[in-house]
């Protein structure tokens, strides 16, 4: 087995029986047919986690009793409080929440045909 080296690149095995080939074929990449629907669904679907997110930034901005009883869930780590809490937003992405005393950190995740295509985090502070 043999390998080949390019600057930049990584190295690669090259089995023996490749050496009938010419340098080229052995070292030109093979990519699919550019097709650009998937990263235009993609963009689509971010524009709906962005409105998610706008929507959790808003109620945190303008709401201190929701913040107060948000951080008071969060410091007695009362998982299911700080899950309802935000969920009752009525947010219409996958959310995952991770939290701890002195922050939040929300994801937003989205799917297209049934493939994770996308996803948005925030980390908030309080502390």
């Amino acid at each position: 087995m043999y390998y080949v080296y390019q600057p930049g690149y990584y190295y690669y095995p090259i089995p023996d029986h490749t050496f009938d080939m010419s340098y080229e074929q052995i070292t030109r990449q093979q990519f699919p047919p550019i097709d650009p629907n998937q990263l235009c669904q993609s963009a689509n679907e971010t524009k709906k986690l962005m409105k998610d997110a706008s929507i959790v930034l808003d109620k945190l901005e303008d709401s201190k009793e929701f913040n107060t009883e948000l951080m008071h869930a969060a410091q007695s780590s009362n998982n299911n409080e700080v899950n309802r809490l935000i969920n009752s937003l009525g947010l219409a992405s996958d959310v995952t929440l991770d939290f701890n005393p002195d922050g939040l950190r929300i994801e937003f995740k989205s799917q297209v045909e049934s493939t994770e295509c996308c996803h948005l985090k925030i980390a908030l502070r309080w502390r």
